[in-house]
């Protein structure tokens, strides 16, 4: 169960990722068109925010499988992947507001998840290693 749940974990993330690149550049391009905040457009946040929401499932059924309560790092990656997943969600009081600044707020959500994402797997021993980045501690 623990090898399924961590390739889970390990896949979907690849999903975030594609969905982050494409809303992300979904509302750039809406605010360089200055494009109406339509109905496609949501659906866009919906998804990638609800990504996130499937990710930090598979996270904290991994954390409860792991145990390793006491172990302060995945204590850090939780807490930091909670806090990303309530911004990821920062993009709907804005529903009323003017087309610009929902664009705007949106593209501001997915930066501070995106550092949020990147100070989260930081904590974890492996860190970005896999891609060649190492944190100094």
């Amino acid at each position: 169960m623990e090898d399924l749940m961590l390739e889970m974990h390990s896949g979907v993330r690849w999903l975030v990722v594609l969905m982050t690149f494409i809303a992300f550049g979904y509302l750039l391009w809406g605010i360089l068109q200055s494009r109406h905040y339509d109905e496609r457009t949501h659906q866009v946040m919906v998804g990638w925010s609800s990504l996130i929401g499937v990710q930090w499932i598979i996270g904290i059924i991994l954390f409860l499988i792991l145990g390793g309560f006491d172990i302060g790092y995945r204590w850090e990656h939780t807490i930091t992947m909670t806090i990303a997943l309530a911004v990821a969600h920062l993009y709907m009081p804005f529903k009323k507001r003017p087309d610009t600044l929902r664009y705007r707020a949106g593209l501001a959500v997915i930066l501070v998840v995106m550092v949020l994402v990147f100070v989260g797997v930081a904590r974890l021993p492996q860190g970005w290693e896999e891609f060649g980045i190492t944190m100094a501690s």
